[in-house]
């Protein structure tokens, strides 16, 4: 009983929340996304502690509460893109400017861990379970490897040097950058790595964590649509054919944040193991 409480209790704040936002409910209707997050990371968890007896928020709760502070500063590297690619604003947000970065600390804390967790609940589902650790770290970068950094790296500075007329369609290699930079190095750091994963032909982590992107991608513009504060796109590519407010090619982006949201916490948790 214990271990199915916080499966129905993170179902029903997600019901609750979307139902009193499609009424206009507040305080549902301007808070929606990070109530309705708060119940699914807490869904995801509680399914994947009944079914394994570990879970990231009840087994390792100062990682989570790591990774949930983490995703503050790592989403907001995000919206620095933003500025420069225009492809979204928000709307409807609170007058109030302490509560509206309460808000945004609320919302951008769930970022991470929903990924993290949706992977878990993916797992689960498949009945799947990726090695945790990284290999023997290499003596040398690959060339390869080299490419694949340099790659990343110009991925990741085009919006910097690109005319402003061109900016908003430089989404993708914003979505795609961190991957290409930071796998290799999260690999000579000893951490785990998506490409040490595909030269042992080990696909789970990989498989669970698009498919996290995937659903979390659809549960975002989901609970987005109807919300009071939301956020609106200005992707200049398939503007007007859309499923929520996300253009239908926008959600090709979701799959490759998630690699993102993966390479980009395994680079901060390497520095620090070695740091501290």
């Amino acid at each position: 009983m214990f271990k199915s409480a916080g499966i129905w209790i993170g179902l029903a704040i997600m019901v609750v929340s979307e139902a009193a936002t499609l009424k206009q409910v507040e305080p549902f209707w301007s808070w929606n996304t990070p109530i309705a997050w708060t119940g699914f990371i807490i869904f995801a968890d509680s399914v994947m502690y009944r079914a394994r007896g570990w879970s990231m928020m009840r087994s390792t709760p100062k990682e989570f509460a790591a990774l949930a502070l983490l995703s503050i500063p790592l989403w907001v590297l995000f919206e620095g893109y933003n500025l420069l690619i225009k492809n979204w604003y928000y709307v409807g947000l609170p007058e109030n400017v302490a509560l509206r970065y309460f808000g945004y600390a609320w919302s951008f804390a769930t970022i991470w861990p929903a990924i993290f967790e949706g992977a878990d609940l993916v797992g689960v589902i498949r009945n799947s379970q990726p090695s945790s650790g990284g290999g023997k770290p290499p003596a040398m970068f690959s060339p390869g490897e080299v490419v694949s950094i340099a790659v990343g790296a110009f991925m990741l500075g085009s919006p910097f040097v690109s005319p402003a007329v061109v900016r908003p369609y430089l989404a993708a290699p914003v979505w795609l950058g961190f991957i290409f930079v930071l796998d290799p190095i999260n690999r000579h750091l000893g951490g785990p790595s998506l490409l040490d994963d595909l030269h042992a032909g080990r696909h789970d982590r990989l498989i669970n964590i698009l498919a996290s992107g995937v659903l979390c991608g659809f549960l975002w513009e989901f609970w987005n649509y109807w919300s009071r504060a939301k956020w609106h796109y200005t992707v200049p590519i398939m503007e007007n054919v859309k499923i929520f407010e996300m253009p239908v090619p926008g959600y090709l982006g979701f799959p490759a944040f998630a690699l993102e949201c993966f390479t980009m916490y395994i680079f901060v948790q390497c520095l620090y193991q070695r740091w501290s």
